[in-house]
């Protein structure tokens, strides 16, 4: 979010869950391309991370290292790896030797003495220290957030997509590429616990007061996904099919939590069904209550919706429908499959991330309520797009793209499942997709061509128009002698696709294209003729 993303989540102006900052920004600084270019010092291909680190709430101060496992895709002399310029560099060790290092920004370049040869596979341990960046806002701004329960108990978490992982530990802070697995150390006052991706593995009580709990992630992972849940949780599970299903929750929110979870089987029943395997099941997976609203942090999703219905308790399609389920529950699960399965190699095409997540939540909507509900879902979710500027950002740059990637994305999705107009080919296309880039990562050009290929009518053109271009096509009317007339209007050249529209009473597919066509049905004026909204997102006018 993404949620997912995550990913902004504007209650008034009913906008979806957006993660972290999204960048209005049209020129860029070298600091930007430091973190979102693949510069030659990022010529490596990251195998694991060891993570240990010591959390001191009442300091909000941490320390500790991390050991980056990595293999050279070409020869390595400097190596950049990333820690927020607050953060103190202690030391740096390779082959047990202090490394120098000089720092740009948020770039750490280290001297790799020897250099790194090609496809060697090697390591470097970091260690760090500092009070990192506290989030004023979490989700919608990244940082730790440092709070205390009801009960005066440490009820720390941390989110940071978008803003960065290298915010509170050193790594190589690009989404294209995901350590293949991680161990995650984190030692906390006795009273605590921490609870961090995958699988639990262990604890140790050390001498000083603190507890160590270890967690190890057997599966690629985006760096933003890595965290850190602190509190006085208790713990209930539950299971679906052969998939562990974990809590991890405040104690005097167990009876609500214990009722409220009873949702992710019926879910991950529409999930697996529509979208496949839980792509995560080595790793289980598992909600653990935080203190802010919630995100998609892989098999250990954030949850802060207060044990509410909707998003807060509140519809932001403005339908009813919302009202119905837990928006964080379902939308950011729905990022295990878009998001932390499939990721987009720059986040400017996080769309891919947050467009098929929002999509989710509609699809979940279809498997307990049916179809007329889900569209009316998706039609009440578009007040909240601005097309004020394109889907995609600027790549190179660490540039997302218009937050209109969640709605929009999600009612493009829709389109073209109309344009497919055969429901039994979209999920198996759908469903094919997730199976297909299962742990992969993946470019928007390979999102359009897998859906392209399914079917004989271009969509190259429909892609371009709502992707890269701020406005929707508008589906032009008007009375010409006894003749109705249609065209689109749009931004893409020669934009043509298909729309269907209701005549007479009869549904009839028509064929619109940049230029005036004549239609075949006689009627008395353009109002006669009922578009299919629902199903298209798009734009009409009588002229």
């Amino acid at each position: 979010m993404r949620i997912s993303a995550l990913l902004f989540l504007l209650i008034l102006v009913i906008a979806p869950i957006q993660a972290q900052v999204l960048s209005n920004k049209i020129t860029f600084t070298e600091a930007d391309t430091l973190r979102g270019s693949l510069r030659p010092e990022r010529n490596y291909d990251v195998q694991k991370y060891h993570l240990n680190v010591r959390v001191e709430p009442d300091e909000r101060f941490i320390s500790g290292y991390n050991t980056i496992s990595f293999k050279a895709d070409e020869d390595l002399p400097v190596m950049q790896v990333d820690l927020f310029q607050n953060m103190k560099v202690d030391s740096i060790l390779y082959k047990g030797e202090k490394m120098k290092f000089n720092r740009r920004y948020d770039a750490v370049f280290v001297d790799l003495q020897p250099k790194v040869t090609k496809n060697s596979i090697d390591s470097i341990q970091f260690f760090y220290s500092g009070n990192p960046k506290v989030a004023k806002n979490a989700p919608w701004d990244g940082g730790f957030v440092f709070d205390k329960d009801k009960e005066g108990n440490h009820f720390i978490a941390v989110a940071v997509q978008g803003t960065g992982a290298s915010l509170w530990y050193p790594n190589k802070d690009h989404q294209s590429d995901e350590p293949e697995e991680v161990l995650i150390q984190v030692a906390v006052p006795h009273e605590l616990m921490n609870v961090s991706n995958g699988r639990f593995v262990g604890k140790e009580v050390l001498e000083d007061g603190y507890t160590r709990w270890d967690w190890k992630v057997e599966s690629p992972i985006n760096n933003y996904n890595v965290v850190v849940n602190i509190a006085n949780y208790v713990h209930f599970e539950d299971r679906f099919r052969d998939l562990d299903l974990d809590y991890y929750v405040l104690p005097y929110h167990l009876e609500k939590a214990k009722k409220q979870f009873e949702e992710v089987k019926f879910m991950m029943n529409c999930f697996y069904e529509k979208f496949g395997a839980y792509p995560f099941e080595e790793d289980g997976f598992k909600l653990v209550e935080t203190p802010y609203l919630g995100m998609e942090h892989q098999s250990a999703v954030a949850y802060g919706n207060d044990y509410k219905m909707g998003y807060l308790g509140k519809d932001l399609s403005g339908t009813g429908i919302g009202l119905k389920w837990d928006f964080i529950i379902i939308h950011e699960t729905g990022h295990e499959w878009f998001g932390n399965s499939i990721t987009a190699a720059d986040i400017a095409d996080m769309w891919i991330h947050e467009g098929f997540t929002s999509y989710s939540e509609a699809v979940y909507i279809e498997c307990r309520w049916g179809k007329e509900e889900a569209l009316e879902y998706l039609q009440g979710t578009r007040r909240g797009i601005g097309n004020q500027k394109p889907v995609i950002g600027h790549y190179g740059v660490n540039s997302e793209g218009s937050g209109d990637m969640y709605a929009k994305g999600a009612n493009l999705l829709n389109t073209i499942r109309s344009i497919y107009d055969n429901d039994e080919l979209w999920w198996k296309t759908l469903k094919n997709y997730t199976e297909t880039y299962r742990h992969k990562i993946i470019t928007t050009q390979e999102t359009e061509a897998f859906f392209n290929k399914a079917i004989a009518y271009d969509l190259q053109p429909v892609f371009d128009q709502y992707l890269r271009n701020k406005s929707i096509p508008e589906l032009q009317f008007r009375k010409k002698g006894k003749k109705t007339e249609f065209r689109w209007k749009a931004d893409v050249e020669n934009f043509d696709m298909p729309v269907d529209v209701i005549l007479k009473g009869k549904e009839v597919r028509l064929h619109p294209s940049d230029q005036w066509q004549k239609l075949e049905v006689k009627v008395s004026s353009p109002e006669e003729i009922e578009v299919m909204e629902k199903e298209f997102y798009i734009n009409r006018k009588n002229l």
